[in-house]
């Protein structure tokens, strides 16, 4: 009996982009591809990109340099461009008329924009910067939720050859500064409020204290009155987009600083440029997200995680409606996000493994009674899967029909590694395979390659999105990612590869609990907690022990109305110890309200480890709910 869920039928692989794709190529297979991309990175890379047709002003003379060191390569040389153009301008033509963007708020009341009207704001904002004086090279930080002013944002500081600076919009003074000093901000565009569960975020006042750590000269505010600042709509309304030129870059132009964060130190600033990411992240909307004409796309995130500009680009490169949440998933009622689905008729949806476990906890009613119909893949990120929510998801969401496109990559990456294709018969939980033109390895302490063991996710070889280096940071830039193993990538992941050809992941590398010398991910844990019926959601850390070097601590979230009594705290232990085996007993199951998270809805443990042990946390400006530190503190 076959362990795969999905297994796609013919039909299904004969419409795939993947396979045309293949095609292109003069291949059969998706293994075909993969091999081939490996084997001949360069060809590979020049046939995909003309395949994508992204509308260069000047095509590249050759495909990749790496004469400086694979840590240094870049792509497409001598080749001109501009990724507004490519993503917007050039739709105009042609699908003019059709919706680029719809925005749900909180409220159900929608905004839109046709790719000609999107086009026409990007050039009215762009027009607005250059008169304030915004020169490209600049650096344009934009502190927006999920929206048209963000969308239009970022592609007006790529218009006018500025470098856009997505910032979480959830972010404290604090961590907004620092991102405003590290890569000296010359305009920022910040929200006014945003909404979130029925209660306004006063964004522009966390904005107006960063301001006093880290000023800017241009702030420009979309929303709200008797402000200080320059009003968003204002602008716009005097600027002609008329006036503003596409001003045609070097592939090798920066369009993006996207940040991320570190265990310790401030946030690294990851530089992404015009070519490199648009080509990653076009080409992965065709193959993830097997995106098509008239396919409406949504991914549940943030324009300050690196998933915002991964479905923004993605699918505006091939000229698809990108859909967005302006609110919570589960507000006003737990049913939103499938009832969003069903109203905005979305044929591709992306969620985190977290978020899926909390809209489990609801019941199975409310996506049955969604009309999912249009739906034909989800996206997963964020994070590694436990089996019950996937199977959850695939079968009563999914109906069985709808494969999970799990992938997994990073800001730094600016794209995947490692995912799914809807043409591969998919395991539980499975990361399918890598990405084609990405060649990765699993790799142990001394560098030996691994297969069915648990090893270093690392990437052998250049691929187009790897960031630039991180922003004025070149030392800090090899550090993290090339002096682990000498002339290759090491991306912090744990990894299996089976000898089938599937991969797996099993959490970051500082996550990894060593119980006794035996190695095991936290994610085994937390699948084992998670399948008893009384538990919503669980985080698993290894805390200092003076026998075993680490001992195991388990923090779960009950199910409303549950206690964890003796019961219930021997019931878990069992259900681990069957799972993992006695070795592996939890020293301590822990009950808490809630965990702290990202917007993303990804579980922070090196904040739930630190806040156990007293310790400073580090940087914890990704975080959602920072207050749940404090009961951490409490039970630790």
């Amino acid at each position: 009996m076959s362990d795969h869920l999905w297994i796609p039928d013919a039909t299904t692989i004969e419409a795939a982009q993947s396979t045309a794709l293949a095609r292109h190529l003069g291949l059969e297979t998706y293994e075909q591809l993969l091999a081939y991309s490996v084997a001949e990175p360069a060809a590979f890379w020049d046939a995909a990109t003309r395949w994508l047709d992204l509308g260069w002003e000047t095509e590249w003379t050759q495909v990749l340099d790496d004469a400086n060191g694979i840590a240094w390569t870049t792509w497409f040389v001598d080749g001109r461009l501009n990724l507004a153009w490519s993503c917007v301008g050039r739709h105009v033509a042609a699908r003019g008329d059709h919706l680029a963007i719809v925005v749900e708020h909180e409220d159900l009341s929608e905004s839109t924009r046709t790719f000609a009207e999107l086009w026409d704001e990007v050039g009215r904002l762009g027009q607005a910067l250059r008169e304030l004086g915004v020169a490209e090279g600049d650096r344009v930080a934009i502190v927006l939720p999920m929206g048209i002013e963000s969308v239009a944002a970022i592609y007006a500081a790529a218009r006018i050859g500025a470098i856009a600076v997505p910032i979480f919009s959830g972010f404290s003074a604090t961590a907004i500064a620092a991102r405003f000093e590290d890569c000296a901000v010359t305009a920022v565009i910040a929200s006014d409020t945003t909404m979130r569960r029925g209660k306004p975020v006063p964004v522009r006042t966390t904005v107006d204290e960063a301001l006093t750590l880290a000023p800017v000269e241009h702030v420009i505010i979309v929303g709200g009155e008797g402000h200080a600042h320059l009003d968003y709509a204002s602008l716009i309304d005097r600027a002609d987009g008329a006036d503003c030129p596409t001003l045609w870059v070097d592939s090798e132009t920066p369009a993006f600083i996207c940040y991320t964060s570190g265990t310790t130190g401030k946030p690294k600033g990851a530089v992404h440029t015009h070519a490199g990411l648009l080509v990653k992240l076009a080409l992965e909307g065709r193959l993830v997200a097997d995106l098509r004409p008239d396919d409406r796309a949504m991914w549940f995130t943030d324009m300050g995680w690196i998933m915002g500009p991964w479905i923004t680009i993605g699918a505006h490169a091939s000229g698809v409606t990108m859909v967005c949440l302006d609110g919570a998933p589960d507000f006003p009622d737990p049913g939103r996000l499938w009832q969003l689905a069903e109203r905005q008729r979305l044929t591709f949806l992306g969620v985190s493994p977290t978020l899926i476990r909390v809209l489990q906890g609801h019941g199975d009613e409310l996506p049955r009674a969604a009309d999912l119909s249009a739906l034909r893949l989800f996206g997963s990120t964020g994070e590694p899967w436990n089996p019950e929510p996937y199977e959850w998801l695939f079968n009563v969401v999914g109906e069985g029909r709808r494969p999970i496109i799990n992938i997994s990559g990073g800001t730094e990456i600016g794209a995947v590694i490692i995912g799914c294709d809807i043409t591969l018969p998919l395991a539980a939980c499975s990361l399918g395979r890598p990405m084609p033109g990405m060649a990765v390895d699993v790799l142990d302490a001394e560098g030996a390659s691994l297969t069915d063991a648990v090893g270093e996710l690392v990437i052998t070889a250049p691929f187009p999105s790897m960031t630039r280096g991180l922003w004025n940071a070149p030392d800090r830039y090899l550090e993290a990612y090339w002096n682990r193993y000498p002339g290759i990538w090491t991306h912090g992941d744990w990894a299996t590869r089976t000898s089938e050809g599937s991969w797996f992941l099993h959490g970051r590398s500082d996550d990894t609990l060593n119980i006794a010398g035996k190695r095991i991910g936290p994610a085994e844990y937390e699948s084992a907690l998670v399948a008893d019926p009384d538990v919503r959601e669980a985080c698993t850390v290894g805390l200092p022990h003076p026998v075993k070097g680490e001992a195991v601590h388990c923090l779960v979230v009950q199910r409303d109305g549950v206690v964890l009594d003796d019961d219930l705290q021997l019931r878990l232990r069992k259900a681990v110890e069957r799972e993992l085996g006695p070795a592996f007993r939890p020293e301590r199951i822990l009950q808490v309200t809630e965990l702290p998270k990202t917007r993303s809805q990804k579980v922070v443990r090196r904040a739930v480890r630190a806040a156990l042990l007293g310790e400073d946390p580090g940087d914890l400006s990704t975080l959602e709910n920072p207050s749940a530190l404090e009961s951490l503190r409490a039970v630790g």
